[in-house]
C-alpha cells in the first residue's frame, strides 16, 4: 500500500464516521425544529382561544365540540405525540397534541385538545434528510476521485524518481540526471539524489583506479620477490644452514600465496568493472575435461574418487575464455580443498547446469555465507577464501545462478551454476540422462554406471 492509499484510508475512515454522526445529528436536529414549530403553532392557537373564552366569544360548548376536541372530562394537559386514524387514507397518521383546561362562561371548566399532523413535517424532514446525505456522498465520492488523480498527477514525478533508481547501475560510471519536478519537494529530492549520484560515481571512480593502480604496482615486486626467493632457495649454502632454509621457505610460501590474493583480488576487480571482453562461444565440456586431466595429480594425492558426466556434446556457453577458465577453477578446486582424504567428488556438464558435489567436512550455517569474501571452512587453511567470491562474482556478470546446498548433515557440498532456466534439481541428485555415482578414478570423460 503506498503512502497516498494509506493517508487516503484514514481520511475516509474520518469523514465515514463524521459522515454517520452527523446523519444521526442532522436527523434529531431537524425533528426537534420541526416538532418545536408545531408545538409554537398549536400554543399560539390554544392562546387565541383563552382569549376568547375570556372575552365570552366562543360559541356554546355543544357547537365547540363540532370543531374542537372537547370533554368534559378532566385529561392530561400538555404536548404529546399520538396517532389517529385517517379515514381516507385508512392508515394512522401521526399528530402533535396539546392538552389545556378552558373556562366556558356558563358552561364551566372543559378540556380541549388541540392537534396538527405531522406527515407534513415527516415529508420535509425526508427531503432534507436526501438531499443533504446525497451532498455528503457526494462529497465522499469527490474526495475519492480527487485522490486517484492527485495520485496519477502529482506523484507522477516520484514514481519516475523510484524507476530511475531502481534501473540505476553504478558499473555504468554514470551519475542521475531527475529533472525538476513541479512540486518543490520532488525537485529538492531529485537534487539530492543527484549530488549523491555524482558523489558517488566519484568516488567509485577513485576506488576502481586506486584498485587498479595498486594491482599494478604491486604485481611486479610480487614476481621480483618471488622469483628471487626460488633463487635463493637453489643456492647451496643454503642447505649448510639448517635453521635458514624452513625460514626461506616459509617465506616462499608466504609470497606464494600473497601473489594467488593479488591475483584473484585483481580478478574480482574487473570483474566487477566489467573490464572483459565480449562474450564469445566457449566449449565447456573440452575445458572441464582439460582441467580434470590437470586436477588429476591432486586426486592422487589427496586420495579422492571423481566422476565426471557429460550429459551433451558439445556444450557451449557465451563467456570469455578467461571467465570461463576460472570458474572451473576455482569451482573444481574449492571442491578438491575442502575435500577429505579418501572422499569422492562427482561433476555433472549439461546445456543448462554444471553440478559439482563433493564430500568434507561437516560444516554448518548459512550456506550463502559461504560466498563471502574471504570466508573459510577452515580458518588455518592457506586458501586466500575467495575462490567461491569469484564463482559468484563470474555468475552475477553473465546472469547464471548459482546454489549452494548441503546434504548428509552437512558432509556432502554441492554446488549447481544454472546457465539457462530449468527444472529445479534436488540436492546431491545431478539432473540428465546419465547419473555420475562415486567409484574409483576413471579418465575423463567416462560415464560411470550407478
Amino acid at each position: 500500500m503506498n503512502l497516498l492509499h494509506a493517508t487516503t484510508r484514514y481520511y475516509l475512515f474520518l469523514a465515514l464516521l463524521l459522515f454517520a454522526v452527523g446523519s444521526v445529528g442532522l436527523y434529531h436536529g431537524i425533528n426537534w425544529a420541526l416538532r418545536t414549530e408545531v408545538s409554537e403553532q398549536l400554543t399560539e392557537r390554544r392562546r387565541e382561544l383563552l382569549a376568547k373564552a375570556h372575552a365570552n366569544q366562543l360559541p356554546p360548548v355543544s357547537q365547540l365540540a363540532i370543531l374542537l376536541d372537547v370533554s368534559r372530562t378532566p385529561r392530561p394537559v400538555g404536548f404529546r405525540d399520538t396517532l389517529l386514524l385517517d379515514r381516507t387514507e385508512q392508515e394512522w397518521v401521526p399528530h402533535r397534541q396539546l392538552t389545556f383546561p378552558m373556562v366556558v362562561r356558563g358552561e364551566g371548566p372543559v378540556w380541549v385538545s388541540l392537534r396538527k399532523s405531522l406527515v407534513e413535517a415527516e415529508d420535509l424532514l425526508g427531503v432534507v434528510l436526501v438531499v443533504m446525505l446525497s451532498v455528503l456522498a457526494l462529497l465522499l465520492a469527490g474526495t475519492v476521485l480527487l485522490n486517484r488523480w492527485l495520485s496519477a498527477r502529482l506523484w507522477a514525478p516520484f514514481r519516475h524518481t523510484l524507476a530511475v533508481l531502481r534501473r540505476y547501475d553504478l558499473q555504468q560510471h554514470q551519475a542521475l540526471a531527475l529533472p525538476p519536478a513541479p512540486v518543490a519537494e520532488f525537485t529538492e529530492l531529485n537534487q539530492a539524489l543527484n549530488g549523491f549520484s555524482q558523489r558517488l560515481v566519484a568516488d567509485y571512480e577513485s576506488l576502481r583506479e586506486f584498485t587498479a593502480n595498486a594491482a599494478h604496482e604491486t604485481q611486479t615486486p610480487l614476481a621480483i620477490m618471488q622469483a628471487q626467493l626460488e633463487q635463493l632457495l637453489q643456492v647451496p649454502a643454503l642447505a649448510e644452514d639448517p635453521a635458514a632454509a624452513p625460514l626461506v621457505a616459509d617465506l616462499y610460501g608466504a609470497t606464494l600465496r600473497l601473489s594467488r590474493l593479488h591475483q584473484a583480488l585483481s580478478l574480482l576487480s574487473k570483474i566487477e568493472n566489467r573490464q572483459f571482453a565480449q562474450a564469445q562461444p566457449v566449449r565447456l565440456d573440452q575445458l572441464l575435461e582439460e582441467r580434470i586431466t590437470q586436477l588429476e595429480p591432486l586426486f592422487d594425492a589427496r586420495e579422492l574418487r571423481y566422476g565426471l558426466n557429460i550429459a551433451h556434446a558439445p556444450v557451449v556457453v557465451q563467456m570469455h575464455p578467461g571467465l570461463a577458465d576460472s570458474l572451473l577453477q576455482n569451482l573444481l578446486q574449492n571442491a578438491v580443498k575442502h575435500n577429505v582424504r579418501g572422499g569422492e567428488l562427482a561433476i555433472f556438464l549439461s546445456n543448462t547446469e554444471l553440478i559439482v558435489t563433493n564430500t568434507g567436512p561437516a560444516v554448518a550455517g548459512d550456506p550463502a555465507r559461504f560466498f563471502e569474501r574471504f570466508r573459510k571452512h577452515n580458518a588455518a587453511s592457506e586458501s586466500p577464501g575467495l575462490g567461491l567470491s569469484i564463482v559468484q562474482q563470474i555468475c552475477g556478470y553473465y546472469g547464471f545462478g548459482l546454489e549452494y546446498q548441503l546434504a548428509e548433515s552437512g558432509t556432502q557440498h554441492r554446488l549447481r551454476v544454472v546457465f539457462a532456466p530449468g527444472p529445479a534439481v534436488p540436492a546431491g541428485r545431478p539432473s540428465g540422462p546419465n547419473r555420475v555415482a562415486f567409484g574409483e578414478k576413471k579418465q575423463p570423460g567416462a560415464v560411470f554406471d550407478v
